[in-house]
């Protein structure tokens, strides 16, 4: 978020009228001019500017395939590791659960993390279904050999309430060692209730925030609580088990009850 001040206005506003843009959630008035300190909507915006304003773009807006397939979640529960690799199947299964959390300032009414579930990560916007597109996905990490990472900054120590949101240095040691490849070269362990496989360390971050049980300070909430996500977790994905692989099904979170 960018913080501006009232003599930022006059500058903001010229760059607005003079090359246009695709405003969300700002308040526009009647001779057309965005008020970016109007927060009646909500506090999150979104704003397109032109491709030409970013200096190392590629001449014709193409790029190679992508080595890392990046989740974005925020894990209201405080339970899912704040990185995780993910197989194939498990991407897939993730990929169509499309878990997050709906947080304050992302939608009106909203005061509490509330836990949601989004299939593809915009479950609206697909006409087929789900599967389709996660059968995509696995095919292309497999026929690139793409690896697939699943971040959460979301609650760390605790769900909402008790524990404290993952530190943004932290994400971006985390993330930075991925993309670079750093990452690889660290020992993974199994969460043998999510599948995924947790590494134990990373430069930059301390080691027990990769392993989200030996953040809280009660091991046996922990336990019940990550329960209750891999249930939820499960519930949700009836709706599509039907038209995905074994593989895919295999890959459900198992809680430990």
């Amino acid at each position: 978020m960018v913080n501006l001040s009232e003599e930022d206005e006059p500058e903001i506003f010229s760059t607005t009228r003079r090359y246009g843009s695709v405003l969300e959630n700002i308040i526009i008035d009647d001779k057309g001019i965005p008020n970016f300190f109007d927060t009646a909507l909500t506090e999150n915006t979104r704003g397109s500017y032109p491709i030409e304003f970013i200096d190392n773009r590629t001449e014709d807006s193409l790029g190679g395939h992508p080595q890392n397939v990046i989740f974005l979640t925020c894990d209201a529960f405080g339970v899912l590791p704040p990185i995780s690799r993910l197989t194939p199947a498990q991407a897939a299964y993730h990929f169509i659960s499309g878990y997050t959390a709906k947080v304050a300032g992302t939608e009106i009414g909203v005061i509490e993390p509330q836990a949601t579930f989004s299939a593809c990560f915009g479950e609206p916007f697909m006409p087929m279904h789900p599967g389709v597109y996660a059968d995509l996905l696995s095919d292309k990490m497999e026929q690139h050999d793409s690896t697939c990472w699943l971040i959460n900054t979301g609650w760390s120590g605790g769900g909402y309430g008790v524990g404290k949101r993952m530190r943004i240095p932290w994400t971006r040691a985390m993330l930075n060692a991925a993309l670079d490849g750093s990452l690889n070269s660290a020992e993974f362990i199994v969460d043998q209730r999510f599948g995924f496989a947790v590494p134990t360390s990373c430069p930059g971050v301390p080691d027990e925030v990769l392993i989200p049980r030996n953040t809280w300070a009660d091991s046996a909430a922990y336990d019940a609580k990550a329960d209750e996500l891999a249930v939820m977790f499960k519930a949700n994905f009836e709706r599509y088990s039907a038209g995905v692989s074994e593989a895919v099904n295999t890959a459900s979170p198992q809680p430990s009850k």
